[in-house]
């Protein structure tokens, strides 16, 4: 009867525990309705963990990770930069697992952060556009568009804002590195008086009701998805070339479901969940083993080999560097305005 009681005690001691581990916090810049297959996936394969999902734009995520109150086991966000820093501050766990030593190596960092998804940036126009103009399919033809058409388009288009997002941030800076147009496109766009954004929701909800007629550097993710419920958009992957954001993510180190939290990283980077990357969301799979409409080697094929992700190392926190991020902030600035101060 004392074995009795004391195995008894030893279970009810260890219940909030198990408990704890049933539960699943992730803070992403992700919209959860693209990344509901993938939820929906990971909640059949283990439906003892209860997901609890915030999606955030990619500067609120950034500022909750390095609270010392954050309660995220995982950070998901698309602005590679700020993630590779959150992890260089120690602010992740390294993940020991099989799949995580199968990972490609250009897709990860230290073991402690993964990129996960292989997801192109297009551009998106209404059909009004495109029956009073040809379309672009290219990064030139956007920059002709914009010159030629300048008094049509005026008020009508919409890019990243490089100061308010993240990731428009990042876009931006390598649009320069590949653009020799790039300055003249930035000046074109702000003599159009293009709306600076802060996501590509907003973008496609502008561009459905009418406001924006032209849609530069929009995720490929969210696009596509969108134009498959909305017709009145169409979605042109660029033919010159084409920047790949890849979405990562990572353990915090705080992670108060660290048990889950490693399930979920490995299903992440694992066959199943790529696999459902692949064939169900626009979100697309790394993997070279796996087969759908949406992997990096359908994208290959239909827009060649180049197409240009932001190296996953230490290289690209000399993005965040203060000075640097300021002089070409002034510089982006002063050719969209046209030289005229702006707030």
């Amino acid at each position: 009867m004392l074995a009795l009681w004391a195995g008894l005690a030893i279970l009810l001691a260890a219940r909030p525990v198990m408990a704890a581990q049933d539960r699943l916090v992730i803070e992403a810049a992700m919209d959860r309705q693209v990344a509901a297959p993938l939820l929906a996936a990971f909640s059949r394969q283990y439906p003892a963990i209860e997901i609890v999902y915030h999606d955030r734009t990619t500067m609120t995520l950034n500022a909750l990770a390095v609270q010392d109150d954050a309660g995220a086991d995982i950070i998901i966000s698309s602005a590679m930069p700020w993630q590779v820093a959150l992890v260089n501050q120690g602010l992740a766990q390294r993940l020991d697992s099989e799949a995580a030593r199968q990972w490609p190596e250009w897709a990860k960092w230290r073991d402690e952060i993964f990129a996960f998804t292989f997801e192109p940036i297009v551009m998106a126009y209404r059909l009004d556009l495109a029956t009073r103009m040809m379309p672009p399919s290219s990064h030139a033809d956007v920059l002709n568009l914009l010159t030629e058409h300048a008094e049509t388009l005026t008020g009508r288009v919409v890019a990243y804002s490089p100061s308010k997002s993240a990731l428009g941030y990042a876009l931006h800076l390598q649009d320069s590195y590949y653009s020799g147009r790039f300055w003249k496109l930035v000046a074109a766009l702000g003599q159009v008086d293009t709306t600076l954004e802060t996501s590509t929701q907003r973008m496609l909800e502008g561009l459905s009701d009418g406001r924006y007629w032209l849609g530069y550097n929009l995720l490929g993710s969210y696009a596509i998805r969108w134009a498959q419920s909305h017709p009145e958009v169409i979605v042109q992957m660029p033919t010159d070339y084409a920047l790949i954001s890849m979405r990562t993510a990572f353990i915090h180190r705080d992670a108060p479901h660290p048990e889950a939290a490693r399930t979920f990283m490995d299903f992440l980077i694992g066959r199943q969940g790529q696999h459902v990357l692949a064939g169900e969301t626009p979100l697309y799979s790394i993997r070279t083993d796996i087969t759908g409409p949406y992997t990096a080697q359908s994208l290959r094929d239909q827009v060649g080999q180049r197409l240009y992700p932001q190296p996953l190392d230490a290289s690209i926190l000399s993005m965040l560097d203060t000075a640097r991020r300021h002089d070409f902030l002034d510089r982006w600035f002063d050719a969209y305005s046209g030289g005229t101060p702006t707030p």
